[in-house]
């Protein structure tokens, strides 16, 4: 009987320990079931008080969670548009300032918090550190976005700063594009930010591949990356072999030609489109001294009037920019070709036959002009916005990224030509343009009203300069002295292509356009002038007429 007691004994102390354990381990278990989710309004308004260490992580935690306003916080706090009210914590945005005080505005809920002086609001502080871990969250959620471009531009921001903390992130978004996304460029974009960080590699084999991955990539880290790895080898060559040295330098000898390629192309790109500006400049002129032979010296004038008419159009519409250009276009045309009318009707039409006195008359009207603009608006420069539909670039390869600016305006320059082209070709006043230009003793005594046709001329050939101010306004502030910039150059084209001839006109833009970029960077821009000047003083002297003269009897006279 002792030894049952006994053993009943030993069996009851086994159970309650058992009993004591298994509450001891239940009871986390418990608490952690019942525990509350910390979510994102929570942790948004830690970062208010939070050291540097519990910043980065809160962040992580946001990035975990993927929220959907994880990417607005981020860019919000990386840019120091976060702020907290310091006597409630609550994270603000600062709306507008209104006097000493700022209206501040709930980040969370998006409704407006109050009134509060500047002092009583303090930005969400980041370091370094913090700066950098915030930029690789940021890309890290774009990298994933369901917008492409987002996916460039996180794919790209990662480029410039790749390094073996990145590489996971790589692959993951690699295999994303690859499975989702599939788009090439992003593809390219890491693929090149992979095999850079394998450049850095232990491992031989992985150096040599990268190399030969790199051939041809005209990133301007790729370039970066090959002189880094070329120095790095030639200070180890213990490490790194001369097969490896080689043929690096051979990839990078191969991408520095490409670039320079890219460069020809870009300068050919910059004088087509200052070829179209010195064309819709140059074609009024071409038309007037053809028709008239009036060297008018206030040309450049129409060009400042069609500019400043788009200055004032976007005054009188500044809600609606991309609009306001379109109503530019005409406005300017009908403004400088109504001046132009005027100039014709009270001064040029008295000195029809003397050519040296319509050069001092114009003149003289060229600045009366830039004095009355001056009076009106100013010495000072006016900016004119570029509407969101030519703003940017677009990219051509990852070397070359050329402005729709300019390309718009080279499409608008050979609208116009073709438009000019039609109405001498298929319009009465055209055919009458024409005659006047051949002979206008024998288009007078058909009963053409040669003045007339002077009058309209001049004021067709001055609104055409004044659309042209419309396209300068895109590429240059606006000033009185705008149109002094283009008038040499507008005469010259003029003279090469041929007077009063409108093909003629267009391969002299285009020609004296390219040669001025082309040999800029060679020469420097003021040589290139000079350069180009000399040419057309020795072509005129072969060729007085230009490359397309004119025939008529009194062209021919």
């Amino acid at each position: 009987m002792s030894i049952i007691r006994t053993w009943l004994f030993c069996m009851l102390a086994i159970s309650s320990v058992n009993a004591v354990s298994s509450e001891k381990t239940q009871e986390p278990v418990a608490h952690v079931k019942n525990a509350p989710t910390v979510t994102f309004e929570v942790s948004v308004n830690k970062l208010a008080k939070a050291d540097y260490i519990e910043k980065k992580r809160i962040i992580n935690h946001i990035l975990d969670s993927k929220h959907d306003r994880a990417l607005e916080l981020f860019t919000s706090v990386l840019k120091g548009r976060l702020f907290y009210v310091k006597k409630t914590t609550e994270l603000v945005t600062i709306s507008k300032t209104e006097g000493k005080k700022v209206l501040a505005t709930s980040f969370i809920s998006g409704e407006e918090v109050g009134l509060f002086k500047k002092r009583k609001v303090k930005k969400v502080g980041i370091n370094n550190a913090l700066r950098g871990r915030l930029k690789g969250a940021i890309a890290e959620l774009e990298l994933f976005s369901a917008t492409e471009s987002k996916r460039v531009d996180a794919a790209l921001s990662i480029l410039k700063s790749a390094d073996d903390n990145h590489l996971p992130l790589i692959l993951k978004a690699l295999e994303f594009e690859n499975s989702n996304g599939k788009n090439q460029l992003v593809i390219e974009i890491l693929s090149t930010a992979k095999h850079l960080i394998s450049l850095k590699s232990s491992n031989a084999e992985a150096r040599l591949h990268a190399i030969t991955y790199l051939d041809k990539s005209l990133y301007g880290e790729t370039r970066n990356g090959l002189l880094a790895f070329i120095d790095h080898g030639l200070a180890n060559t213990d490490k790194y072999s001369s097969l490896e040295i080689s043929l690096a330098k051979k990839t990078l000898e191969s991408i520095n030609q490409l670039m320079q390629l890219n460069g020809i192309l870009e300068n050919v790109y910059f004088g087509v489109a200052l070829g179209a500006v010195l064309l819709l400049a140059a074609i009024g002129l071409s038309i007037t001294f053809g028709v008239m032979g009036v060297i008018n010296m206030a040309h450049g004038e129409m060009i400042m009037l069609g500019a400043y008419t788009t200055f004032v159009i976007q005054q009188l519409m500044p809600n609606n920019i991309g609009m306001s250009l379109l109503v530019a276009v005409p406005a300017a045309f009908l403004v400088s070709g109504i001046i132009g009318v005027l100039i014709e009707r009270s001064v040029i039409r008295h000195l029809y036959g003397r050519p040296l006195e319509t050069l001092l008359a114009t003149f003289g009207i060229s600045l009366v002009l830039q004095q009355a603009v001056r009076s009106i608006f100013g010495p000072l420069n006016q900016d004119v916005i570029t509407p969101e539909w030519m703003a940017g670039t677009f990219t051509v390869n990852a070397g070359l990224e050329l402005t729709y600016n300019r390309l718009y305006i080279i499409i608008f320059s050979l609208m116009v030509l073709a438009g000019l082209a039609l109405v001498l070709k298929k319009t009465l006043f055209g055919l009458q343009m024409r005659a006047v230009t051949m002979n206008r003793p024998m288009a007078s005594s058909m009963g053409i009203r040669t003045g007339w046709v002077d009058a309209l001329t001049f004021g067709l050939g001055s609104g055409i300069a004044g659309v042209a101010g419309v396209a300068l306004s895109q590429l240059t502030n606006v000033g009185p002295n705008l149109g002094q910039a283009y008038i040499i150059d507008s005469f010259m084209v003029v003279v090469f292509g041929g007077v009063g001839n409108l093909w003629g006109t267009l391969v002299g833009a285009m020609t004296l356009g390219i040669a001025n970029k082309v040999m800029e960077p060679m020469a420097g821009a003021v040589l290139a002038k000079i350069i180009v000047l000399v040419a057309i003083i020795l072509f005129i002297q072969k060729r007085p007429r230009g490359l397309f003269a004119l025939k008529g009897r009194s062209v021919d006279g």
